[in-house]
């Protein structure tokens, strides 16, 4: 496939107070802009989008003294490296990994400090799977439907990073947060969902419900932003008929016609053909979910076995 992508964000397409720049020296496999999505659109096709993680990204900003709503960085397994031309404060959260501020180690969980013209490495998570960046304030690159998340599904919001990239930074609006003790909760090796069924469960028939709550999952690599791929224990449908499309929402749990449930992300459609069996209640876990890694359901209807 050829063609040219777009380009990324620019100081130069923001006013002069945001004109602080980070200059994107390694963005690697996926780092995209986020923040705590845009709510609201759904009736026009649009997902909320925003952090996977909503909780890692409100930490990472008070931290550095932001407004929790305030745009970071969203980054996926193989890190990434920035340049900051001014002097400014940092913090990354969520997954255990390694970070320098130059040659200097810094903590996940922490506000960090970054002289001008240093470069804060963010490296692959020993544990875990995605990290969040935030600086002092906030990534200012322009807002599209009232946020400045990066939609993977419908492509709103700027594009992923790329090297060579720069980003716009905000006016910092408070100090950073004092900070003595940092916490980093390692990812677990298998993920407990609570499902709750509906509205298409009828579509799948009893011993269906029992493999769903009864059997492990595993991740696989088909994972993204838009959502989990399972592979398990098909799930028998008792209606063989189509089924129009239907709203979708969050932690929605789809079975396409392999019978593998999907459960949809932040970047997820808005509407879908294949039956909804049932919806998580959290889908934060996933978030640091690996390929590989184990998931269960579990329900008030079906007891947490």
């Amino acid at each position: 496939m050829t063609g040219t992508r777009p380009a990324g964000p620019k100081s130069s397409d923001v006013p002069a107070a945001g004109r602080d720049v980070v200059a994107v020296l390694r963005a690697g496999m996926l780092t995209t802009v986020q923040d705590l999505g845009r709510p609201g659109w759904a009736h026009l096709g649009v997902p909320r989008s925003g952090a996977l993680d909503p909780g890692a990204l409100r930490l990472a900003n008070r931290l550095v003294g932001n407004p929790e709503s305030a745009a970071g960085l969203e980054i996926t397994l193989t890190g990434c490296e920035l340049r900051f031309r001014r002097a400014t404060t940092v913090a990354i959260t969520g997954a255990d990994a390694p970070v320098h501020v130059g040659e200097r180690p810094g903590d996940v969980g922490r506000p960090l400090a970054v002289p001008a013209g240093a470069a804060v490495r963010v490296g692959p998570p020993r544990t875990g799977l995605r990290s969040w960046l935030a600086v002092a304030g906030g990534i200012a690159v322009e807002p599209v439907l009232g946020s400045r998340a990066t939609d993977t599904l419908s492509g709103l919001g700027p594009p992923p990073l790329h090297d060579g990239d720069r980003l716009p930074v905000g006016a910092p609006t408070g100090p950073p947060a004092p900070v003595d003790v940092t916490v980093t909760v390692p990812a677990p090796d298998e993920v407990r969902l609570a499902l709750h069924l509906g509205p298409r469960a009828d579509w799948f028939t009893p011993p269906a419900l029992d493999l769903l709550f009864g059997t492990a999952y595993t991740l696989t690599p088909v994972s993204n932003r838009v959502g989990a791929r399972l592979s398990g224990a098909p799930l028998p449908r008792a209606v063989s008929g189509e089924l129009p499309s239907e709203g979708l929402v969050l932690g929605a749990v789809q079975v396409p016609a392999d019978g593998q449930p999907l459960v949809f992300l932040a970047d997820h459609p808005t509407t879908g053909g294949y039956p909804v069996v049932g919806v998580v209640v959290d889908v934060t876990p996933l978030a640091q979910a690996r390929p590989g890694t184990t998931v269960r359901f579990y329900g008030p209807q079906r007891g947490s076995r």
